[in-house]
């Protein structure tokens, strides 16, 4: 309230003065007339009777504080903990494949899609935020020219003021401080002009259907194995049954590899070498065979395992083998029978995860035991083990983006996603996927990572890292997403399920979201 109002308010009830000489004195003006402008409303520099409102200058300080956050509301209701406590628990039964159609010689392309859309995020998030500061502007005078400070604001709530939500008052800075022109022919201020004209980044779409779907006949249902692999050549390999077929991503050519049917045995695992001209096959009977790819001929047979070889890594020319036997080997290729294998041993149960990191100094293991082990060059003991996992862990992946970040994934008990910082040995972010978590890959490019489902909603999604939102949902399989792979470009991935087919799906933006910066400092864009 004014000051000079109140002066006046106690003279004029001290001198008791009738009604009609009050209404004389409030109503009467002893100040020099003001020049109005185009922002603004004629106003009297004593209040009288009358209230005429005007919007610019106008600042509202809202205390958000009082608002209740939705994820600190009160306890949930009975029916919700009820369907909490009451979660049906899948276990991670290896179920059959009932259409083991015959032994043919290849993989056929199927015509069409096949993809079932599923509801993908709506995608309207950034449009909302600059609607939200084009009424921060209008409304509240706050000023925004550029929606990506919005997007980075991670600052706290402001303190609380007061006990009331809205606090209104007029500030004749602002009024007088802002540009007004009477030719303009925009409905909005200057401010807003410039919200408006902002760059904004486009927003980029994932097709909800696969580009190209292949025929997988006896590729098992088996939530322990890893069969398929995408090598640096541009060349697939898939295990169906007792045979390793190769199918070339350039030409569409498909080639049978290699045959186990006279041995008696099945594949259970595929890895190619960095290079992408070895091929190393894990079997049902512990064997690792190494073929080179190129011509076709098997190099050597690596022994030791006493039961199936599920997972495999290469490091190099170092492979490593994880089997249903507890134990991890690591060999060299070149000299298998001069060096000797070293023997990682601390899994109670079967290894179904292997990973090594990007500067290859570091070992990821998950096993059917809910362990999480990390180990290095040195030592055959794990130097960081990792036990919140409540199911199996095959889902491991490392991120190329920040140095020591680890992912991995749990079973149908579990279905949790969570990352660990192995520089440290804490864990970090953890998010519930709501189904059996099968497989992890980080985007080359950016900061995302795809993730595939199994009991209950055989489902793809596609991560933003760290904020773990959504980028997208992708459905077409019927059976478990059970494998995955990623092109060598970066932007593809392939899923494999019991459903026995393989869908390619564009995921991945082939460039880079974060330009390099042009320092002088950095030694590597220029050569002199």
């Amino acid at each position: 309230m004014d000051q000079e109002y109140e002066r006046r308010l106690g003279l004029l009830r001290q001198q008791n003065t009738p009604s009609s000489m009050l209404k004389t004195s409030l109503t009467s003006p002893k100040c020099t007339p003001k020049i109005l402008s185009a922002s603004s409303s004629p106003l009297k520099e004593h209040f009288g009777d009358r209230f005429i409102p005007m919007r610019t200058g106008a600042n509202w300080n809202i205390s958000f504080g009082l608002i209740q956050d939705a994820d600190q509301c009160t306890t949930p209701t009975k029916k919700a903990a009820r369907d909490l406590t009451n979660s049906n628990n899948d276990g991670n039964g290896n179920g059959g494949n009932g259409n083991n159609g015959g032994g043919t010689g290849g993989t056929n392309t199927s015509v069409g899609g096949g993809g079932n859309s599923g509801a993908g995020n709506g995608g309207t998030g950034k449009d909302g935020l600059a609607y939200t500061c084009l009424l921060k502007n209008e409304l509240l005078g706050a000023g925004i020219e550029d929606v990506k400070e919005q997007m980075e604001d991670h600052k706290a709530l402001s303190p609380l003021e007061g006990r009331n939500l809205f606090h209104y008052r007029l500030d004749r800075s602002v009024c007088n401080d802002l540009p007004s022109s009477s030719y303009s022919l925009s409905p909005v201020s200057s401010k807003s002009q410039k919200l408006l004209r902002s760059p904004r980044k486009a927003s980029r779409k994932i097709s909800k259907i696969p580009f190209k779907v292949l025929d997988a006949p006896e590729l098992q249902d088996d939530f322990y194995l890893n069969l398929v692999d995408w090598s640096s050549q541009n060349v697939l390999s898939v295990g169906l049954g007792a045979c390793v077929y190769l199918w070339s991503a350039c030409t569409s050519q498909v080639t049978r590899l290699c045959d186990l049917t006279n041995d008696g045995d099945s594949v259970t695992s595929v890895a190619w070498s960095e290079r992408g001209h070895l091929v190393a096959v894990g079997t049902y009977k512990g064997l690792v065979q190494v073929w080179d790819a190129t011509a076709n001929k098997r190099i050597t047979v690596l022994e030791g395992h006493s039961a199936r070889v599920g997972a495999l890594a290469w490091n190099g020319d170092v492979l490593s083998s994880g089997s249903r036997d507890r134990q991890i080997f690591q060999r060299d290729v070149r000299t298998p029978c001069i060096v000797p294998e070293r023997r990682l041993v601390g899994h109670r149960q079967e290894v179904c995860g292997l990973k090594w990191s990007p500067d290859n100094q570091h070992l990821a293991s998950g096993g059917n035991d809910n362990k999480l082990f990390v180990w290095n060059l040195s030592s055959v003991s794990p130097v960081q083990t990792y036990s919140e996992h409540l199911a199996a862990v095959k889902a491991i992946a490392w991120s190329p983006h920040h140095h020591g970040l680890l992912a991995s994934g749990g079973g149908t008990a579990d279905r949790c996603i969570r990352f660990w910082n192995t520089l440290t040995g804490q864990p970090m972010q953890c998010v519930d996927t709501g189904s059996q978590v099968c497989n992890l890959a980080w985007s080359k490019h950016d900061s995302e990572l795809v993730s595939t489902h199994g009991y209950s909603q055989n489902q793809i999604l596609v991560w933003k890292y760290p904020s773990l939102t959504q980028v997208a949902k992708l459905t077409g399989h019927s059976y478990r997403v059970l494998y995955l792979a990623m092109s060598p470009d970066g932007e593809a991935i392939v899923t494999g399920a019991g459903d026995e087919t393989l869908r390619f799906w564009n995921v991945f933006s082939k460039a880079r979201s974060h330009k390099e910066s042009k320092s002088a400092l950095n030694l590597f864009t220029s050569i002199r």
